[in-house]
């Protein structure tokens, strides 16, 4: 649609509205402030979703691969070695790690928390990008038989430090002659991990991968090979072509199999938002459609006179239309940048609210993670501003119309 320069300064004048108008122009103002608010919110919500998805799965992927061979229960897998040189032989393997993983009843003496027990090599355990820097003070080359490593938040819940010593019990005992004795270990704890994910620092302990396999007398053999992929998005193809390879022999699941529920929710709620908050902007594009009639009705004589002086229909229309395209533009560009500016800074700003409410907002029992994440989709993003602006631009519609369709004799006979 093509402005002229007299529609223009037409538009333009009607925008700013005199001091008897005044009450048309808090219309404008609170139309022009609820798209700004309602596309940052929109743009805020969406980053955060997309932030905790990310994070999510980058701290799964980074403690698990994205490819899990499980052995069947009771025939663990005795020659896992030759398995784990099979699996990197595949094109597009990156990292085959064999492993032993039970469940375990960690005990201090007056205090007791379930954890899940992780046997692996020293080698593998820090070709793990995300678990070798969330690693506090430990040396791994003294990773050996007597010693474990322990999630931060367990430790502190069972008020732990480096040094102190910890009781694993397994509750998968030993037989003998007066039945099932639970098999129970001291051991001394290296140093601890902090991967930023609650569900992994408050109940994973990593054991050196001799250590679990006579703790759990599983001597010589494995539970379970963590596959990571060079490229996550051949997930379905790779799973196929290692399904094939491995046979019956193993239970082969991937991390969407594993987590499908949560990740399942976390889309459902996103999408969710997206309808709920995309209602704000509906809202306040009724409010450009509330202030633009009301600003037909104050301007009718200033139409009719138009008209009288050879305005055409058109030139009418596209006047009123050019107010509530104003009203749309600046709102929805002042919103983008307000949402983008506080994605950027979003953990600052929780920090901030936190101190001046002495409260915290972002439990990491609650959350999951440890920090507040947003990942802005630049294309998310402009989809957001376009709504935005088609919302805005069909809410001049029907004032712009019914300014077109002002009779001028009737609107000066009255006036």
């Amino acid at each position: 649609m093509i402005f002229s320069k007299f529609e223009r300064m037409v538009a333009g004048r009607y925008l700013r509205a005199k001091r008897k108008e005044g009450f048309v122009s808090v219309i404008t103002g609170f139309a022009f402030t609820g798209i700004a608010l309602g596309v940052a919110t929109l743009i805020i919500v969406m980053s955060v979703m997309n932030g905790f998805k990310s994070e999510l799965l980058s701290r799964i992927l980074g403690l698990n691969g994205h490819i899990m061979l499980v052995s069947t229960p009771g025939f663990p897998f005795t020659d896992y070695k030759t398995a784990v040189q099979g699996l990197e032989n595949i094109e597009g393997v990156e990292l085959a790690v064999p492993m032993i993983e039970k469940q375990i009843l960690v005990s201090t003496g007056s205090m007791a928390e379930g954890a899940i027990v992780r046997g692996v090599n020293k080698e593998d355990l820090i070709k793990k990008d995300i678990l070798r820097q969330g690693l506090t003070n430990v040396n791994i080359q003294a990773f050996d038989d007597e010693y474990v490593i322990l999630g931060e938040r367990l430790a502190d819940k069972l008020g732990l430090m480096v040094g102190d010593e910890v009781t694993l019990i397994s509750p998968n005992g030993k037989v003998t002659a007066f039945g099932t004795v639970p098999r129970m270990k001291a051991y001394t704890i290296l140093g601890t991990f902090n991967v930023g994910m609650y569900e992994y620092d408050a109940g994973f302990i990593f054991m050196p991968m001799e250590a679990a396999q006579k703790f759990f007398g599983l001597y010589g053999a494995a539970t379970q090979i963590d596959v990571s992929l060079k490229d996550g998005n051949d997930l379905k193809n790779m799973r196929k072509l290692i399904e094939d390879s491995v046979g019956l022999d193993a239970y082969v699941y991937d991390w969407k199999q594993s987590n499908a529920a949560f990740f399942n929710a976390i889309d459902v709620e996103r999408n969710v938002m997206f309808l709920i908050l995309t209602l704000i902007i509906l809202v306040a594009a009724f409010n450009i459609i509330t202030g633009l009639i009301m600003l037909v009705k104050d301007k009718g004589r200033d139409v009719a006179v138009l008209r009288t002086m050879g305005a055409t229909k058109g030139m009418i229309m596209r006047i009123f239309v050019m107010d509530g395209a104003y009203i749309g533009v600046v709102g929805t560009i002042i919103g983008t940048l307000l949402g983008v500016v506080f994605c950027l800074n979003i953990e600052r700003i929780r920090r901030f609210l936190e101190m001046l409410s002495g409260r915290d907002s972002f439990s990491a029992e609650i959350y999951f993670l440890s920090k507040l994440p947003a990942e802005i989709d630049w294309v998310e993003v402009s989809f957001v501003a376009v709504v935005s602006l088609v919302l805005c631009f069909c809410a001049t519609i029907y004032p712009a119309y019914k300014a077109a369709k002002y009779d001028p004799v009737e609107a000066l006979r009255y006036e």
